[in-house]
Protein backbone atom coordinates (compact mmCIF):
# COMPACT_ATOMS: atom_id res chain seq x y z
CA UNK A 1 0.00 0.00 0.00
CA UNK A 2 1.18 3.66 -0.81
CA UNK A 3 0.52 6.29 1.95
CA UNK A 4 -2.02 7.73 -0.63
CA UNK A 5 -4.23 4.51 -0.24
CA UNK A 6 -4.26 4.54 3.60
CA UNK A 7 -6.18 7.87 3.91
CA UNK A 8 -8.51 6.69 1.38
CA UNK A 9 -9.06 3.63 2.44
CA UNK A 10 -9.56 4.67 5.92
CA UNK A 11 -12.10 7.42 4.34
CA UNK A 12 -13.98 4.52 2.68
CA UNK A 13 -14.61 3.04 6.05
CA UNK A 14 -15.78 5.98 7.55
CA UNK A 15 -17.99 6.68 5.12
CA UNK A 16 -19.44 2.72 4.58
CA UNK A 17 -19.78 3.17 8.84
CA UNK A 18 -21.92 6.43 8.64
CA UNK A 19 -24.21 4.88 6.06
CA UNK A 20 -27.81 3.38 6.77
CA UNK A 21 -26.35 0.04 6.27
CA UNK A 22 -23.16 0.46 8.04
CA UNK A 23 -21.05 -1.89 9.22
CA UNK A 24 -23.44 -3.33 11.61
CA UNK A 25 -24.58 -7.02 10.40
CA UNK A 26 -28.12 -7.02 11.73
CA UNK A 27 -28.38 -3.86 9.47
CA UNK A 28 -27.18 -5.93 6.45
CA UNK A 29 -24.02 -4.74 6.64
CA UNK A 30 -22.03 -3.01 4.30
CA UNK A 31 -22.97 -4.35 1.37
CA UNK A 32 -27.22 -5.21 1.55
CA UNK A 33 -28.57 -2.22 3.64
CA UNK A 34 -31.80 -3.67 4.44
CA UNK A 35 -34.67 -0.99 3.94
CA UNK A 36 -37.53 -0.71 6.31
CA UNK A 37 -40.52 -2.58 6.03
CA UNK A 38 -39.40 -4.58 3.03
CA UNK A 39 -40.28 -8.35 2.99
CA UNK A 40 -37.97 -11.14 1.31
CA UNK A 41 -39.43 -12.34 -2.25
CA UNK A 42 -41.17 -15.50 -1.70
CA UNK A 43 -38.79 -18.34 -3.04
CA UNK A 44 -41.87 -20.21 -4.03
CA UNK A 45 -43.40 -17.75 -6.30
CA UNK A 46 -39.81 -17.33 -7.73
CA UNK A 47 -39.19 -21.05 -8.20
CA UNK A 48 -42.92 -21.22 -9.91
CA UNK A 49 -41.91 -18.66 -12.44
CA UNK A 50 -38.33 -19.92 -13.37
CA UNK A 51 -39.80 -23.98 -13.68
CA UNK A 52 -42.47 -21.81 -15.98
CA UNK A 53 -39.59 -20.48 -17.99
CA UNK A 54 -37.70 -23.58 -18.23
CA UNK A 55 -34.99 -22.47 -15.92
CA UNK A 56 -34.94 -25.28 -13.84
CA UNK A 57 -31.46 -25.57 -11.79
CA UNK A 58 -32.02 -21.80 -11.14
CA UNK A 59 -35.71 -23.04 -9.57
CA UNK A 60 -34.43 -25.49 -7.41
CA UNK A 61 -32.17 -22.75 -6.29
CA UNK A 62 -35.00 -20.12 -5.35
CA UNK A 63 -36.83 -23.34 -3.73
CA UNK A 64 -33.55 -24.14 -1.48
CA UNK A 65 -33.86 -20.67 -0.42
CA UNK A 66 -37.57 -21.01 0.21
CA UNK A 67 -37.14 -24.11 2.44
CA UNK A 68 -34.60 -22.52 4.22
CA UNK A 69 -36.98 -19.41 5.03
CA UNK A 70 -40.46 -21.62 5.41
CA UNK A 71 -38.62 -25.12 6.60
CA UNK A 72 -39.60 -27.94 4.96
CA UNK A 73 -43.40 -28.06 4.50
CA UNK A 74 -45.66 -29.84 2.15
CA UNK A 75 -44.88 -26.84 -0.68
CA UNK A 76 -41.35 -26.88 -0.21
CA UNK A 77 -40.81 -30.43 -1.03
CA UNK A 78 -43.16 -30.55 -3.48
CA UNK A 79 -41.40 -27.81 -5.40
CA UNK A 80 -38.02 -29.28 -4.85
CA UNK A 81 -39.14 -32.75 -5.67
CA UNK A 82 -40.58 -30.99 -9.23
CA UNK A 83 -37.75 -29.27 -9.72
CA UNK A 84 -35.45 -32.37 -9.48
CA UNK A 85 -37.82 -34.22 -11.82
CA UNK A 86 -37.34 -31.60 -14.43
CA UNK A 87 -33.38 -32.16 -14.05
CA UNK A 88 -33.67 -35.94 -14.51
CA UNK A 89 -32.68 -36.64 -10.80
CA UNK A 90 -35.56 -39.15 -10.60
CA UNK A 91 -34.42 -41.04 -7.37
CA UNK A 92 -34.01 -37.53 -5.84
CA UNK A 93 -37.44 -36.14 -6.76
CA UNK A 94 -39.41 -39.56 -5.75
CA UNK A 95 -38.15 -38.80 -1.82
CA UNK A 96 -38.87 -35.18 -2.07
CA UNK A 97 -42.21 -36.20 -2.96
CA UNK A 98 -42.68 -39.09 -1.04
CA UNK A 99 -41.89 -37.18 2.34
CA UNK A 100 -44.41 -34.54 1.10
CA UNK A 101 -47.38 -36.82 0.29
CA UNK A 102 -46.58 -38.32 3.56
CA UNK A 103 -46.41 -35.07 5.40
CA UNK A 104 -50.10 -33.80 3.85
CA UNK A 105 -51.67 -37.01 2.17
CA UNK A 106 -54.30 -34.48 0.68
CA UNK A 107 -51.98 -32.78 -0.94
CA UNK A 108 -52.82 -33.35 -4.76
CA UNK A 109 -49.91 -31.89 -6.46
CA UNK A 110 -47.76 -34.03 -4.58
CA UNK A 111 -49.18 -36.68 -5.38
CA UNK A 112 -49.66 -35.96 -9.23
CA UNK A 113 -46.02 -35.31 -9.29
CA UNK A 114 -45.29 -38.34 -7.55
CA UNK A 115 -47.12 -40.14 -10.18
CA UNK A 116 -45.21 -38.49 -12.96
CA UNK A 117 -41.83 -39.63 -11.57
CA UNK A 118 -42.97 -42.99 -11.31
CA UNK A 119 -44.30 -43.37 -14.76
CA UNK A 120 -40.66 -41.85 -15.88
CA UNK A 121 -39.17 -44.80 -13.87
CA UNK A 122 -41.34 -47.41 -15.36
CA UNK A 123 -43.30 -48.11 -12.00
CA UNK A 124 -46.53 -48.21 -14.20
CA UNK A 125 -49.03 -49.32 -11.85
CA UNK A 126 -47.54 -47.65 -8.76
CA UNK A 127 -47.83 -44.44 -10.97
CA UNK A 128 -51.45 -45.37 -12.09
CA UNK A 129 -52.49 -45.52 -8.18
CA UNK A 130 -50.93 -42.70 -7.89
CA UNK A 131 -52.79 -40.25 -10.06
CA UNK A 132 -56.07 -42.15 -8.74
CA UNK A 133 -55.32 -40.64 -5.13
CA UNK A 134 -54.38 -38.07 -6.68
CA UNK A 135 -57.45 -37.39 -8.71
CA UNK A 136 -59.37 -38.06 -5.20
CA UNK A 137 -57.78 -36.00 -3.55
CA UNK A 138 -58.13 -33.02 -5.83
CA UNK A 139 -62.18 -34.15 -6.27
CA UNK A 140 -61.94 -34.55 -9.67
CA UNK A 141 -61.09 -30.79 -10.18
CA UNK A 142 -58.02 -31.26 -12.32
CA UNK A 143 -57.89 -31.71 -16.13
CA UNK A 144 -54.21 -32.47 -15.97
CA UNK A 145 -54.40 -35.16 -13.35
CA UNK A 146 -57.19 -36.57 -14.88
CA UNK A 147 -54.92 -36.87 -17.97
CA UNK A 148 -52.39 -37.68 -16.39
CA UNK A 149 -54.36 -40.64 -14.72
CA UNK A 150 -56.04 -41.65 -18.23
CA UNK A 151 -52.59 -42.03 -19.76
CA UNK A 152 -51.37 -44.05 -17.12
CA UNK A 153 -54.34 -46.37 -17.28
CA UNK A 154 -54.28 -46.80 -20.55
CA UNK A 155 -50.25 -47.79 -20.39
CA UNK A 156 -51.42 -50.21 -17.63
CA UNK A 157 -54.07 -51.73 -19.94
CA UNK A 158 -51.44 -51.60 -23.32
CA UNK A 159 -47.68 -51.31 -22.16
CA UNK A 160 -46.83 -50.72 -26.27
CA UNK A 161 -49.21 -47.64 -25.22
CA UNK A 162 -46.78 -44.26 -24.92
CA UNK A 163 -48.19 -41.24 -24.40
CA UNK A 164 -46.89 -39.28 -28.11
CA UNK A 165 -49.68 -41.61 -29.13
CA UNK A 166 -51.93 -39.34 -28.18
CA UNK A 167 -49.65 -36.46 -28.69
CA UNK A 168 -49.69 -35.46 -25.27
CA UNK A 169 -47.66 -35.38 -22.34
CA UNK A 170 -47.27 -35.82 -18.27
CA UNK A 171 -48.22 -32.66 -16.85
CA UNK A 172 -46.66 -31.38 -13.26
CA UNK A 173 -49.30 -29.48 -10.98
CA UNK A 174 -48.44 -27.22 -8.38
CA UNK A 175 -50.64 -25.38 -5.46
CA UNK A 176 -51.45 -21.81 -6.47
CA UNK A 177 -52.87 -19.47 -3.96
CA UNK A 178 -55.76 -21.71 -3.29
CA UNK A 179 -56.30 -23.99 -6.16
CA UNK A 180 -53.58 -26.09 -8.45
CA UNK A 181 -51.96 -24.45 -11.24
CA UNK A 182 -50.66 -26.09 -13.95
CA UNK A 183 -46.70 -26.19 -15.15
CA UNK A 184 -45.40 -26.87 -18.38
CA UNK A 185 -45.87 -30.25 -19.73
CA UNK A 186 -42.87 -33.40 -19.04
Amino acid sequence: MTRRTVPLLALTLLVAACSSGGLNESAGGVYAPGVSGEEDVDGLIVGHRLMAAGQYELALDAYTRAAGQQGLNVDTLSALGSANLRLGRLGQAEVLLRRAVEMDPTFAPAWNNLGVVLMEQGKTGEAAETFRRAYATDNGNSDQIRDNLRFALAKLDDPFYTVAQEDETFQLVRRGADEIDTTEPL
